[in-house]
């Protein structure tokens, strides 16, 4: 009978209010989905995959961060190095020196040279002359040799020098000096000029050397033993104390060998001598004698203005007066009667303004 039939169930309600379907499962039962972890830049993670902030950089950013540091570094390293000095103009200027900070070198004008007037330069003339020879064939484009002026102090070896420049630097002479610790820059001062027309001087000045060092070996490629051939409007005139240019020691002479009759020099000699025997002209200076240096003393003072003297007196006095003042610097030379002349010159135009 219908009414034998029991009434349907209803559906139990999900916890949501919904109705749960026949035969699956409920509603509760299902897991709540998780929401996705948010990354430290506010953003959502990908499913399966790192956060942003455990994304690597592009190579191509780190290299131009690097690139832009570096730049930046270089121009403040820049900001302290001196500025790039152009090469004189060697129609306006007779002398220069070589001038080096760090790495980098350039050529200096020198405002006002020392002119030497050659006839001022007395008991030389056999060097003056030797000299002056060689300088007027090298301003004339002949063929000159490299100068080595050796021999005792003060006795007018670099006012020759100087006095080469004031006679011939209106004929296209000019002078570069170089010291001895700059002469490695030499090929590199040779390149600056080669092909100018001027004809140029480098000047080293109180020239020697120590066992080893590097300025020794770059003046011995420079005067002949470089794979280039030598510049033709350049030669070098150097002065020194030393004939050799390296210190001389007894033991060297241990070296020496007796084959016969003949004597052969050790390896050490033979060595000093392959730098000074490059120059082409060796100049030698020696101590000058009395009367030398009282000529010398006359001549500068004829220089400042100073004629001969009025009277015997004053003439006996000058020549007592400088004969004490070599005494006092214990050398008779050039230098020391040009110290006495400035001196004498001095006090006798303080006396005739008093």
């Amino acid at each position: 009978m219908k009414g034998d039939i029991p009434p349907k169930r209803p559906a139990a309600a999900s916890p949501r209010g919904g109705r749960r379907p026949r035969g699956g499962p409920s509603v509760a039962e299902v897991p709540p989905k998780r929401p996705a972890a948010a990354s430290p830049r506010g953003g959502r993670r990908p499913r399966g995959g790192p956060s942003v902030a455990e994304v690597p950089p592009k190579p191509s950013d780190a290299l131009a961060a690097l690139v832009a540091r570096a730049e930046g570094v270089l121009a403040r390293v820049e900001a302290l190095l001196p500025p790039v000095v152009p090469d004189p103009d060697w129609t306006k200027t007779t002398a220069a020196r070589w001038r080096k900070r760090g790495d980098r070198g350039w050529l200096a004008p020198v405002a006002h040279p020392h002119a030497v007037d050659l006839s001022a330069l007395v008991a030389i003339d056999a060097q003056k002359e030797a000299v002056e020879r060689n300088t007027r064939q090298f301003v004339a484009g002949l063929p000159s040799n490299n100068v080595l002026l050796t021999g005792s102090r003060g006795t007018g070896k670099s006012s020759l020098v100087k006095a080469m420049l004031a006679k011939y630097a209106a004929r296209g002479l000019r002078l570069i000096e170089v010291d001895k610790s700059d002469l490695v820059d030499l090929p590199d001062i040779v390149e600056r000029i080669e092909g100018l027309r001027e004809r140029f001087v480098v000047f080293c000045d109180d020239l020697t050397f120590d066992a080893g060092e590097a300025g020794y070996k770059a003046l011995k490629v420079a005067l002949d033993g470089s794979i280039a051939g030598p510049s033709g409007n350049v030669v070098i005139y150097a002065t020194s104390n030393r004939r050799h240019l390296l210190p001389e020691y007894m033991s060297e002479n241990l070296e020496t060998k007796h084959v016969g009759d003949e004597v052969h020099p050790g390896e050490s000699v033979e060595e000093k001598i392959s730098l000074s025997e490059r120059f082409g002209l060796w100049i030698s200076f020696y101590p000058f004698a009395q009367d030398d240096y009282l000529a010398a003393v006359a001549g500068w003072l004829a220089s400042f203005g100073l004629g001969a003297p009025a009277s015997a007196k004053e003439a006996d006095t000058r020549t007592r007066e400088a004969l004490q003042f070599a005494l006092q610097r214990g050398s008779r030379s050039g230098r020391v009667a040009w110290q006495f002349a400035k001196l004498w010159a001095g006090q006798q135009a303080l006396r005739r303004r008093s």
